[in-house]
């Protein structure tokens, strides 16, 4: 009789959604997990009697997924929530606000922190990440063992005559942030086995001239991954890019030779029907932001986009960690512009998991539950009513499903969260800070924090 072999973890008595070809569902099934990876996933009784482990996880209340991957987010950003909002669609074009540039990089390190366990917390394993101070926010990322892509923020424009809406450009803000860029790489890509990884982002095709874009590429070229960009996310950057380029902003990004499937571009909304031929003849990733675009009153074209060829994930763009409810507002606003039942709930839930694991170039290492996957798994409480009843299976995750039924997350086969407690960091050390330096900005712009007597 062969001995069980020995694996690091088990997970056992969960009811397990492997989000395979198959489209496993396992009512009671286990999870044996050796380093890093997945070793075996199949019913408990057969995996306790293949493997043994010193570390058994119960997870009879639990439902196991894959965790969600958010394609696009910038974690400082944490410091203009519920200011921004009845205010202006993007912070970097609103005046009296605190702005990036002007963070200290302790202050960016402070509120990435926050951005990260949030992201955490919601279940979010893998999250793309780019802002100013971009080591700041591999340091963040790696001290809370998020799997992460980081870019720095590349653009030429002055952002101080940005915030009154006007574009003035100026190279050594472009050489600057694009150095910003090389320094991340040096010290950041592939490091703690490749869980950080370092991607090329520049702001938006209105921020940066045409000749920056054309550096981007270069540097894009020689760095490998992709690149990340803002793309007709405004009608003042249409606008603007018009009258300066004479051409439509996907025309540009076409044209400095970035249209292709590496781009990952966040939003798209306002592209009219030739553009949306366009990025889609060149099968680019969208990542849709329903959480941005909505509270602006505006709708992503994402059936148009996706008839077209290109490819669509889900990102939360720094106003909410929770991916849950980006897939509902994503459905939501496809129906309301589109009218029917489109999409299905299977469908949402691969924009947040699978479709952005294709993405970013992980369709073989993250996005299953299945043997030889990273160990990227995230746990829900089955307990919480709002998980009552499950039917089908997917429906309840995609329509009822919050970041508030995350309990456990696993990532890169270690214990990140448990009871939905941090592993590894003190939480309240992380959002004491992030006030205490989010009261000191905003104090700076003439505000008088409520905390404060």
């Amino acid at each position: 009789m062969n001995r069980p072999q020995s694996v690091d973890l088990i997970v056992t008595d969960a009811m397990v959604y492997c989000f395979d070809d198959e489209n496993t569902f396992l009512p009671d099934g286990a999870i044996a997990v050796a380093g890093s990876r997945i070793v075996d996933v199949g019913p408990t009784d057969e995996i306790l009697k293949a493997y043994q482990s010193s570390t058994v996880l119960d997870g009879q209340h639990f439902l196991a997924m894959p965790g969600l991957v958010n394609t696009h987010n910038h974690t400082p950003l944490t410091i203009t929530r519920g200011m921004i909002e009845d205010l202006s669609f993007a912070p970097i074009y609103t005046k009296s606000i605190p702005q990036g540039h002007l963070l200290s990089a302790s202050e960016t390190l402070a509120l990435a922190r926050l951005g990260m366990y949030e992201l955490l917390k919601a279940g979010c394993t893998t999250v793309v990440d780019f802002y100013r101070h971009p080591k700041m926010l591999a340091q963040a990322a790696d001290e809370m063992g998020m799997r992460a892509v980081i870019t720095g923020r590349i653009h030429d424009v002055d952002l101080d005559e940005l915030a009154s809406r006007n574009w003035v450009h100026r190279n050594e803000i472009g050489d600057a942030t694009l150095q910003e860029t090389c320094d991340l790489i040096d010290a950041w890509h592939g490091k703690s086995d490749g869980r950080i990884r370092c991607d090329v982002g520049a702001h938006g095709t209105d921020t940066c001239t045409p000749g920056l874009l054309r550096r981007v590429r270069e540097l894009a070229e020689k760095q490998g991954g992709n690149v990340h960009i803002h793309l007709a996310h405004a009608k003042g950057e249409v606008n603007y890019v018009h009258e300066r380029d004479g051409i439509s902003p996907a025309c540009l990004v076409e044209e400095v030779g970035l249209l292709n499937e590496r781009l990952i571009a966040a939003h798209c909304v306002f592209l009219d029907e030739e553009d949306r031929k366009r990025v889609g003849r060149a099968g680019i990733g969208v990542a849709h932001a329903p959480h941005q675009n909505a509270p602006a009153g505006n709708s992503a074209p994402i059936r148009d986009l996706i008839a077209e060829g290109a490819h669509v994930s889900l990102c939360t763009d720094s106003r909410s960690a929770d991916m849950f409810e980006a897939m509902r507002l994503a459905g939501g606003s496809w129906r309301m512009k589109n009218g029917g039942y489109e999409p299905k709930a299977k469908t949402l839930l691969d924009w947040a998991i699978g479709n952005g694991a294709r993405q970013l170039g992980m369709q073989n290492e993250i996005g299953r539950i299945a043997k030889g996957y990273k160990a990227d798994i995230i746990f829900l409480d089955r307990l919480m009513p709002n998980l009552t009843p499950i039917v089908d299976g997917y429906g309840i995750l995609a329509y009822s499903a919050s970041a508030g039924n995350v309990d456990t997350v696993i990532i890169d086969g270690r214990i990140r969260l448990r009871d939905k407690r941090p592993v590894g960091f003190d939480a309240h050390s992380v959002v004491s800070e992030a006030q205490t330096v989010s009261e000191k900005l905003w104090a700076r712009y003439g505000y008088n924090p409520v905390t404060r007597s």
